[in-house]
Formats: structure tokens, C-alpha cells, sequence
């Protein structure tokens, strides 16, 4: 009578997927808020709407830099009406100085 052993890998230990998503998310965090700090000065209506998606993003996986993530959200929502705000008064959607 022979015996069937079980030849199926057995996955990895999960401990370094966290960690690496974890880190991914903190990523994010960090590019939300810068992308939406430049945005505030130029290419708001492309910037703006990236840095609140990667603010979404790192807060829904999780990141342990929150604060950066919160103020990327704020700033992307600062972006997109800054833009509302120049189209309506000057008819234009970029920065100018001047008459």
C-alpha cells in the first residue's frame, strides 16, 4: 500500500507582506502631500486630483503617517478649488502676476 504525501507548496509566512505594504502606504502618504503642496502652484487640475487619490489610498491601507496623508487630502481639495476659483474670476486655469 503506498502513501500520498502532500506536494502542494506550503505558502510563506505572511510577516513581511504587511510591512511591505505598510511602507508602500507611507509612500503614499509622503507623495499625496507633496504632490498637493506643488499643486497649489502649478497644475492644479492634474495634481490635485492625484493627491487625493493617494491620500485615500495610504488611508485606506493603513499608514502609519497619517497626518501627511490627511494633509495631502486637504491639499488636493485646496487645489481643485483654487482652480474653480481662477476659472471663474480671471477665465483662466494657471497663475499670472500682473495686469
Amino acid at each position: 500500500m503506498t502513501t500520498l504525501t502532500d506536494t502542494t507548496p506550503q505558502a510563506a509566512p505572511a510577516t513581511k507582506a504587511p510591512a511591505t505594504a505598510r511602507r508602500h502606504a507611507d509612500g503614499m502618504a509622503v507623495a499625496s502631500f507633496v504632490l498637493g503642496l506643488v499643486g497649489t502652484l502649478v497644475l492644479n487640475l492634474v495634481l490635485g486630483p492625484c493627491a487625493l487619490i493617494l491620500g485615500g489610498l495610504a488611508l485606506s491601507r493603513g499608514t502609519t503617517r497619517r497626518g501627511r496623508a490627511l494633509l495631502g487630502l486637504a491639499l488636493g481639495v485646496v487645489d481643485l478649488i483654487l482652480l474653480a476659483t481662477l476659472a471663474t474670476t480671471d477665465g483662466t486655469v494657471s497663475w499670472h502676476i500682473g495686469g
